[in-house]
């Protein structure tokens, strides 16, 4: 057991875990923790969030902060969710290599040092995969492999299990990954963007001792609009009039016939205006092509003041030769 009194350095792993409602699980957590990190023979920390909970989770750590100033705590006001807990441990990391993982003891310890040997291996990102997993197949297991399909078509990084928060990062493979909603599980996604080696590796999974899950069908439209959003910010972040104003261009188009049809079926066909509603989808086209385009213009004009205010380039470079760093 680490004292307080002993040299504090800085770590090499920081092991992040979100916790809510975990009480029954912490000891237990720890003491896997422990000895699956000392036999990888790297310093490291154990940072513990509780996300809110109301059970007796963050008496817990408390205690095992007290015992062992390798662990850090943070507590949450409220539930935030797991996105912004394991975002809350990235920042107060100070590992160069930072391990997420969820606090229920379905990921095992022992898998850490696999995916440390793939970053050994020169990958910046080695993502679990629960390949054999204990979780109810038709309410977990079928759902989760069509969202992970869905995922890697639409994004472009080929993972099997997005879901697997066990996972192994370069600090600076993620340094400039900002987390919102329920981003966490995209972050391989993100650090691929950004020029990050992403590799898989299979690990092992737990069937649930105590507790129970906190996941459940409620949280596939929160994965399924954030997907939504990582694709946007992919492919039109640079430039967002391109998908506001293609759309405003559509709707003119749309527009633009539905009008056409209207003014023919008056000329030809004796049918007054008031006897189709093609007048009003004309106008109602025009004004959503309109509105887009306006859209288009301020995100374009936001875009624009977040680089230039902040003097952010609209590049990421990974290495430099003889060249010195601009003037701030």
């Amino acid at each position: 057991m680490v004292t307080r009194n002993q040299t504090a350095k800085i770590p090499e792993l920081s092991i992040i875990i979100p916790l809510f409602n975990e009480e029954e699980n912490i000891a237990l957590l720890y003491d896997r923790l422990i000895q699956s990190l000392e036999d990888v023979g790297k310093s490291f920390e154990i940072i513990l969030i509780d996300d809110g909970s109301t059970d007796r989770t963050y008496r817990r750590i408390a205690e095992l902060a007290e015992k062992d100033q390798r662990v850090k705590v943070v507590l949450f006001k409220r539930n935030f969710g797991q996105t912004a807990a394991i975002a809350a441990g990235i920042d107060f990391a100070s590992g160069d290599i930072l391990i997420p993982m969820d606090g229920d003891l379905q990921n095992d310890p022992d898998d850490i040092p696999l995916l440390l040997e793939k970053l050994a291996a020169g990958y910046d990102v080695a993502s679990g995969w629960r390949k054999d997993r204990k979780d109810r197949a038709l309410s977990r297991v079928l759902p989760s492999k069509i969202a992970n399909k869905i995922i890697s078509v639409i994004s472009g990084v080929h993972l099997h299990d997005y879901g697997c928060t066990l996972k192994a990062y370069r600090r600076d493979a993620i340094k400039d990954v900002r987390l919102y909603g329920e981003m966490h599980r995209f972050i391989p996604i993100f650090a691929a963007w950004q020029g990050a080696k992403v590799a898989e590796v299979v690990v092992h999974h737990n069937a649930r001792k105590f507790g129970r899950s906190k996941y459940g069908f409620w949280r596939v439209p929160k994965v399924i609009l954030d997907l939504i959003v990582v694709k946007f910010l992919s492919d039109y972040a640079h430039r967002p009039i391109h998908v506001f104003g293609g759309l405003g261009l559509l709707c003119f188009a749309g527009g633009f016939l539905s009008g056409l049809y209207a003014m023919y079926l008056k000329c030809f066909r004796s049918t007054s205006f008031i006897e189709t509603p093609l007048p009003l989808l004309t106008v109602l086209l025009f004004v959503l092509g309109f509105s887009s385009i306006l859209m288009g213009l301020i995100a374009e004009i936001s875009i624009r003041l977040y680089y230039e205010s902040q003097d952010k380039p609209t590049y990421l470079i990974r290495e430099k030769h003889n060249l010195e760093e601009k003037n701030q």
